[in-house]
């Protein structure tokens, strides 16, 4: 018979399931859902809420809803709009997750029917757009269910202590209302508010989904009455005005609906509306919090109206068949092929485990993929948010010195200096600005790799509901087989008590027909009972028979499929660990190689932007000092060193680039230094020796660039070789060497020979000085009769030489000498030596009446100068406790006092002597007055142009004076602005106590003097 053929193995198909798993769930699901203009039934809506309660999450829901035209029936989207509302107010808190995949196509429902001009397809798009914010709202902040039933601490802890993020809370729950208002001044637009059109069914599909409504809007407005209380607590009233204006629309607004829906019949037996205050609450004044209440929605008792619904329902069938009797038919006499097919089943089944499982296997296997990632995008974040502090840092200080540095070039009247720190500062906020957008990048890489981990948590969610769903499955069938089991048990013992009875019915009539004469017919009746005995017993023998086989099939079917599972598992494991193990050491080596090329094409930048600064018009102004180009190469050389090691490293275990990575770093930045800088000083070098420095400046960047090339390609990775590098950058450091002044070779050694001889010429140059000024004054006082002159016999000069000598010793034996300043000691003697020679030849020309005063003023000037700056240089290199220094300062400042003397004597005695020569013009006529006066006046102007061809000749000298000198002209125009060796009189006294510092005035300016008294003695101290 058809019966007894043997079913051909399929594949259960689980969606086939479905409708006998939940029939009452997809019942409901297809009476709430469809296209009749009348409202949802409160039963339907409540059985598909506990389906997702059962089978924790809307799978179900969305497998059947899919299903639905919503694209062709208006009325089918609006009810299944208001099902899914009340899906995500009141079900399962997975349903959220469940939802939020099927994003995508409630966005495209809802365009849809905002382009047909269809007054349920408005309320659909709009009824979309406010689903769509409430799964986007609640996803992002999942601590709020969808039904905003939570408290204020909840709320609280939600909006945390940054007043950032309540700002954007506050923002998207006015944003959350909106859409919740629209949607209900849409619905009440379109019906009219008097009592018939509120009690037909027309308008009550329209209304029945602002129950939801209300219910989400008395949450939302005691969320943002909070959220602006707390945010007023923090900010200023008039940053939260625009919250406060948007806060005032949506309170009308939701005032003016719950007025309207309080009055409409519909409302009244389905909830209690809460009545909101008659004005908004003052933000601005915070004891007003303490007078807000939070409005409460009632739902009221509803079974008589349940009662009413069941009563228009038809009843539903109750399903007593089995659920194999529906799919599979009724059975044969019970022994079909029923058997078979749960051996099919269970065969079927087996395999789908074995699929779940290697499901499973693949899914941890992407998660640990993921996890690593993860892992390594978290330290590469954490090494890039380091350098970005680190550039923070650097940034700060350069901010700093950039300050410090603009000062002192506003004090010196000099902007080179601040336009290269300036620029410098613009080159590091760059790279500040390149560390945050690659910053942000790897933070935009973790959350999409957070998103693929979401996204492969769900799917292993789902794996499990299956699971669980197959092991439901696996428990029907064992429940089936141990009741068809029991069924057979019971056949047998219902055949064993017919056969009691039919031998007590045997035993029955034996004794009756003891008594009677027919015992051959007796005994025929018995014997064929007895037959018919034995034929059941043996049926019930080979029963047991079978029972016993097909149980010891199915536990020999059950062990097999057991051990080869376990095997295929075992094998399954390995070759996953194998895999991973392989994919990780390839994923480290190609990160790394990645972080290489980064690190070199950075490097490349750097040094590229180096060599174009050797063009750049602005960097022409730019200077620097052989000795700063000396210590960069010194420290190139060294970076070299680093990245040779870092390379021998990274070719031994390719794994760890860090070595390499730092030592490149570190070349990178001192190797364009070394450029700029070579760049810099070619400025102020000799044209042979700025050309050749500029080539190699070209040639060590050319290098650069080739071997960080060569690096950052595998396939020459392993020959490349920094020693063209090396030898060009040798060649800058020779010739920086070769362009320091020659005056800076001298050793330390010599230093205090040479300090000793030139004080030793020093001494015996005032010594002779001495001699002829004795020999000039002597001989002055027997010829001279008009202004008397006295010399000063205690030579304030020589007591100066003196003490700078000693010191000079005291600092060479310490051993505190450097490269600049005994030179600058020696030049400062040699100007001492100078200048006492030229003041005893002016002196002599003087007492003699043929020389100049100006020309005693102007050597007294310049000893006095050069006396400050051997001082200067002297307490730069001298021990703070040196006893020696305050015996210096002593003979400067006696020194400085006796020239201020000599300036003022002689300026009075030249006035004095000036006086005598009265003019006397009475005896010239008109003509001849006019005639002199022309002579003055040209006088006047070839006196004025010689004066200023001698300042610009005095400028030049200068300028050779600091060339041969060493002085860099940064530090020549320093000096040249502002003099502070020179001491005006307090007083005419010829021992002023403290003399005041004033400026050197210039040499065709007559010196501000006090009234002339007496004739004053000139103290020539030299």
């Amino acid at each position: 018979s058809k019966r007894e053929k043997k079913v051909p193995r399929q594949r259960p198909n689980i969606n086939l399931l479905f409708p006998f798993l939940s029939p009452p769930q997809l019942s409901s699901i297809s009476k709430a859902i469809n296209s009749t203009e009348t409202p949802v039934k409160e039963k339907h809506a409540r059985r598909i809420i506990l389906g997702t309660h059962r089978e924790k999450g809307a799978y179900t829901f969305w497998s059947y809803a899919l299903g639905f035209p919503l694209a062709s029936s208006s009325i089918l989207s609006w009810k299944f709009c208001h099902v899914l509302h009340k899906v995500l107010r009141d079900g399962h808190r997975n349903v959220l997750q469940d939802c939020m995949r099927h994003h995508s196509s409630l966005v495209e429902i809802g365009k849809l029917w905002a382009h047909l001009h269809d007054r349920y397809g408005q309320l659909v798009a709009i009824y979309t757009k406010l689903l769509c914010t409430k799964m986007e709202f609640h996803a992002k902040h999942s601590e709020i269910p969808p039904n905003l039933e939570v408290t204020d601490e909840v709320l609280e802890r939600t909006a945390g202590t940054d007043i950032n993020n309540v700002f954007q809370l506050t923002v998207e729950v006015f944003d959350y209302m909106d859409s919740e208002l629209r949607l209900a001044e849409t619905v009440i637009r379109q019906l009219n508010t008097s009592i018939a059109i509120s009690t037909l069914t027309s308008g009550q599909c329209r209304l029945a989904p602002l129950i939801q409504v209300i219910q989400d809007c008395s949450h939302l407005y005691h969320f943002t009455v909070k959220l602006l209380f707390k945010l007023h607590a923090c900010l200023p009233a008039d940053t939260l005005q625009g919250h406060r204006d948007r806060f005032h629309d949506q309170f009308h607004s939701l005032k003016s609906f719950f007025n309207k829906a309080r009055d409409m019949l519909y409302f009244k037996r389905l909830i209690q509306i809460p009545r909101l205050p008659d004005s908004p609450p003052n933000f601005l004044h915070a004891a007003s919090l303490a007078k807000h209440v939070k409005p409460v929605v009632v739902i009221p008792d509803e079974d008589d109206a349940e009662q009413q619904d069941d009563d228009d329902d038809e009843p539903e069938p109750l399903i007593e068949l089995d659920i194999f009797d529906q799919a599979f038919g009724p059975p044969n006499g019970g022994f079909d092929d029923r058997d078979l097919q749960i051996e099919s089943l269970k065969r079927d089944l087996e395999l789908l485990r074995a699929e779940l499982e290697r499901v499973k296997a693949e899914a941890q296997r992407y998660i640990t993929q993921l996890k690593s990632q993860i892992n390594s995008l978290e330290a590469e974040l954490e090494e890039q948010r380091a350098q970005k502090q680190r550039a923070l840092v650097e940034n700060e200080q350069l901010r700093m010195e950039l300050e410090a540095t603009r000062n002192g070039l506003v004090r010196r009247s000099s902007a080179e200096r601040a336009q290269a720190t300036e620029q410098r500062y613009n080159m590091l906020k760059q790279k500040h600005t390149e560390l945050v957008a690659s910053h942000a990048e790897l933070l935009r890489q973790s959350a999409d790799t957070v998103k693929m981990l979401s996204a492969t948590q769900q799917t292993q969610e789902e794996v499990e509901r299956t699971k669980q769903q197959l092991s439901f499955e696996v428990d029907r069938i064992k429940q089936e087989s141990d009741l068809k089991l029991e069924e057979q048990k019971f056949e047998m013992e219902k055949l064993k008590r017919e056969l009691e009875e039919k031998m007590a019915e045997v035993m029955r009539i034996k004794a009756t027909l003891q008594s009677s004469d027919s015992l051959t017919a007796l005994q025929a009746e018995k014997e064929r009972l007895m037959r018919s005995v034995s034929e059941k017993e043996a049926e019930l023998s080979s029963l047991r028979q079978t029972a016993q086989v097909q149980q010891s099939s199915l536990q020999q079917e059950r062990e097999r499929n057991s051990r080869e599972l376990g095997e295929l598992q075992g094998k399954l494991q390995e070759k996953v660990s194998q895999d991973i193990k392989e994919q990780i050491k390839r994923k480290i080596l190609e990160e790394q190689f990645a972080l290489l090329q980064g690190t070199i094409t950075e490097a490349e930048s750097i040094i590229q932007d180096a060599v174009a600064k050797l063009d750049d018009p602005l960097h022409v102004r730019c200077t620097s000092s052989p000795d700063y180009l000396i210590s960069r190469a010194e420290a190139t050389l060294g970076s070299i060193d680093k990245v040779k090691k870092g390379h021998a490293d990274y070719l031994s275990n390719m794994g760890d680039a860090g070595g390499l990575l730092r030592a490149l770093t570190q070349f990178s930045h001192l190797a364009a230094d070394t450029i700029v800088n070579g760049s810099a000083t070619a400025h102020m070098a000799p044209t042979d020796h700025a050309d050749r420095l500029t080539e190699n400046c070209r040639d060590c960047g050319s290098q650069s660039l080739q071997y960080l090339k060569e690096l950052k390609s595998k396939t020459s990775l392993q020959r490349a070789d920094p020693a063209a590098i090396r030898a060009v950058v040798q060649k800058i450091l020779h010739l920086g060497q070769e362009l320091r002044p020659k005056g800076r070779d001298v050793g330390k050694e010599e230093l205090g020979d040479l300090v000793d001889k030139e004080m030793a010429a020093t001494s015996a140059a005032i010594e002779e000085a001495v001699r002829r000024i004795d020999e000039m004054m002597n001989q002055a006082r027997k010829d001279t009769s008009g202004v008397k002159l006295e010399v000063n016999e205690r030579f304030a000069i020589r007591m100066l030489i003196v003490a700078s000598t000693d010191l000079q010793k005291e600092i060479v034996e310490s051993g505190r000498v450097s490269h600049a300043v005994p030179v600058l000691d020696l030049k400062e003697a040699a100007c001492v030596f100078v200048c006492v020679c030229v003041c005893v030849e002016s002196a002599d020309k003087v007492v003699l009446h043929t020389g100049k005063y100006e020309e005693l003023i102007v050597c007294s000037h310049e000893i006095a100068a050069s006396t400050a700056q051997l001082v200067a240089a002297s307490k730069v290199k001298a021990d703070r406790n040196s006893k020696k220094l305050p015996v210096l300062q002593q003979a400067s400042r006696h020194v400085n006092e006796m020239a201020a003397n000599v300036v003022a004597s002689t300026r009075t005695g030249q006035e004095h002597l000036e006086d005598k020569d009265t003019m006397d013009f009475s005896g010239l006529s008109l003509i001849k007055l006019k005639k002199e006066e022309i002579e003055s006046q040209v006088k006047v102007l070839e006196l004025e142009t010689q004066l200023e061809n001698e300042r610009i000749r005095l400028g030049e000298l200068r300028k050779k004076h600091y060339e041969i000198a060493g002085v860099p002209l940064q530090d020549a125009s320093d000096g040249n602005g502002e003099t502070s060796s020179l001491f005006s009189p307090a007083s005419t006294s010829p021992k002023p106590s403290k003399p005041t510092l004033l400026k050197k005035p210039a040499l065709a300016q007559k010196p501000n003097l006090p009234p002339k008294a007496t004739v004053q003695p000139i103290n020539i101290n030299t």
